[in-house]
């Protein structure tokens, strides 16, 4: 099998949440001595990417997602130790995670999950993280961008301590912050001095390659 095949049998494993066939072709990838930073990104990623697209169309939902990100984490796993070097490019970093009150998580681990597979280096800070918490990990791991989920209105003034406590500390230029969830909007981004709102993970994604190429 060339390695344009492999590729698209690796995406379309990714896409059909077949996690036995990711594996198995990532092997078939290591023992023809496919690249391996090409196998993930040409193949993996470009099924997750995929499979994002279909979220973001509504043909797909949560739980596909997750399982399309399983298949696509086993075939990494094997993948991983064979990257060359050379291909260790410069990551941005982000820092995630669900605001101070609120520890529904699923849709962040959905952004944390397609900004891996689209190259981003991801502290996950989990939930009920407070706004203080995120700046600290922030400067402490050197990111670009502060990511903040929240599912419940009650809880969305974290988003605004967040931005308040950077520019208190004049560091707000350092960091782009984004933020999303259910009831957010793209008018509460702007009103807060937010850099960006992303609706679902797909838009995550755009909106994040977008913001570290500013």
């Amino acid at each position: 099998m060339n390695a344009e095949t492999l590729y698209q049998k690796l995406s379309d494993v990714v896409v059909n949440m077949d996690e036995d066939g990711a594996v198995e072709l990532s092997k078939q990838a290591v023992e023809q001595n496919v690249d391996a930073y090409e196998a993930i990104d040409k193949g993996l990623a470009n099924g997750m990417e995929r499979a994002g697209k279909l979220f973001d169309e509504e043909e797909y939902f949560v739980p596909e997602l997750l399982l399309c990100s399983d298949a696509m984490n086993a075939g990494i796993d094997v993948l991983k130790p064979h990257l060359k070097q050379e291909n260790a490019r410069q990551k941005h970093k982000a820092v995630i995670g669900v605001v101070e009150g609120d520890t529904h998580d699923i849709g962040k681990n959905l952004v944390r999950i397609m900004l891996e597979s689209a190259g981003f280096d991801m502290i996950d800070l989990g939930r009920d993280v407070s706004p203080s918490t995120f700046i600290e990990k922030a400067v402490e791991y050197g990111a670009e961008l502060i990511l903040l989920s929240s599912l419940m209105t009650t809880t969305m003034d974290a988003m605004v301590d967040v931005v308040k406590i950077l520019k208190e500390k004049n560091i707000r230029e350092k960091f782009k912050v984004a933020v999303g969830g259910g009831p957010v909007s793209q008018g509460f981004a702007d009103h807060i001095g937010a850099d960006g709102y992303a609706r679902n993970a797909a838009d995550a994604v755009r909106l994040c390659k977008k913001l570290v190429a500013q």
